[in-house]
């Protein structure tokens, strides 16, 4: 099998995101989380995102609704998963918009993620 695609999660400290983070590191994915600086400050979020840093997620400061930090978080990966929650779904535009600035996300079905093809 060859190199493990490197996975941008965007929402990954939401009730379904910290799953597919797991998932994602324990698969031997690289992957990288983009966090909101207030979900960095947040004291309720903290062990969540040093149990991230622990198993080797790098965070990305970042915001769906800044552009630049949008294209420059997916500009380092090649795979993209958003779990954002209900009240975000249509700021997911943005990163639509984001994706074909960086012109390097790989369009591929969780599937194929899990068996190492992306």
């Amino acid at each position: 099998m060859g190199e493990k695609s490197k996975i941008l999660i965007i929402g990954g400290t939401e009730y379904i995101g910290k799953f597919i983070v797991a998932a994602s590191t324990k698969s031997g994915h690289p992957t990288f989380a983009l966090l909101r600086e207030a979900t960095i400050d947040d004291p309720a979020k903290s062990q969540l995102i040093q149990d991230f840093r622990n198993s080797g997620v790098t965070i990305l400061k970042g915001d769906l609704k800044e552009h630049e930090s949008l294209v420059k978080a997916l500009k380092q990966v090649v795979v993209v998963i958003s779990t954002v929650g209900q009240i975000q779904l249509a700021d997911q535009v943005n990163i639509i918009a984001a994706i074909k600035q960086a012109g390097n996300i790989k369009v591929c079905a969780i599937r194929h993620i899990k068996k190492g093809h992306c």
